[in-house]
């Protein structure tokens, strides 16, 4: 096994399967990440509404995702769509329980002085609420960034766009020609990408999470 040679005579090829791969995450991640928060903030001050949220997004999450993968084949084809539908749901669901979970956990103390001082309550959800609850919901997009990245290599079935075709195609043709080489560097690439992720998602606690907030 050359791994060196082989990485080195694709380099274009890999780098564009790379940023396929990272911008299909990145993308799903933002989308589901959106739909969680929207969610949470319907369904936080409900008891019994969050309650049952927060049982649905953590038992969805026992969902294969190839079977998903499968379903959202019927009415949308091979390629992007179901891929990026499939890793879309996936990606809200950690995001979903954290969001509930740190919205509630905000002193209510806290919110009545800020309802005492004139504060409507989409204020006190956009200045007071949120921000207390931004560290537990950006650990929920850490544990999803990570799982996206790693679910993103099985839409390959469905001829969907990254690093998955690397590695399957690897694993298909194992005993021939470069196929080790072609599943161990999909492999790591895809590791890489998801400790860039990661070490950009704690630099964005870093900025964003005031300092008497941070653990």
């Amino acid at each position: 096994m050359n791994l060196w040679n082989y990485v080195r005579g694709r380099g274009e090829f890999l780098a564009f399967l790379t940023y396929q791969h990272a911008s299909l995450a990145f993308q799903t991640v933002l989308v589901g990440t959106v739909v969680a928060v929207l969610i949470a903030v319907a369904v936080y001050r409900l008891p019994l509404v969050a309650a049952l949220s927060l049982t649905s997004s953590r038992v969805a999450l026992t969902i294969p995702s190839l079977a998903l993968l499968a379903l959202l084949l019927v009415p949308f084809g091979l390629g992007v769509t179901p891929s990026f539908l499939m890793l879309a749901f996936f990606a809200a669901l950690p995001v979903i329980g954290n969001a509930i979970v740190g919205l509630r956990s905000v002193p209510a103390s806290v919110v009545e002085s800020a309802r005492g001082i004139g504060f409507s309550r989409w204020r006190i959800l956009l200045t007071v609420e949120l921000p207390i609850a931004w560290p537990v919901i950006l650990t929920g997009i850490r544990v999803s960034t990570q799982m996206i990245v790693g679910v993103a290599a099985i839409v390959a079935y469905v001829l969907g766009p990254g690093l998955g075709s690397l590695i399957f195609n690897g694993l298909s043709r194992l005993g021939g020609a470069n196929a080790l080489e072609m599943a161990l560097t999909g492999t790591i690439l895809i590791v890489l990408i998801a400790l860039v992720f990661d070490a950009l998602l704690v630099l964005l606690g870093r900025l964003t999470i005031a300092k008497g907030l941070s653990s």
